[in-house]
């Protein structure tokens, strides 16, 4: 069973930046990196192309 956690559990950023130790300004260019790369318009629409593509 897949569980999601962070942003695909719809986590805020700044949330999953204290869980994972780092500044909220690195976790929200990460989450728009993974949208730039993935052609995706949303978070959500990156979060749905990754678990369809079994990266999630």
């Amino acid at each position: 069973m897949l569980r999601l956690t962070g942003a695909g559990a719809g986590a805020a950023p700044r949330d999953i930046a204290r869980d994972l130790y780092l500044s909220y300004g690195t976790v929200r260019n990460y989450l728009a990196s993974a949208v730039t790369k993935l052609n995706a318009r949303t978070r959500q629409d990156a979060i749905r192309i990754a678990t369809e593509a079994g990266w999630l």
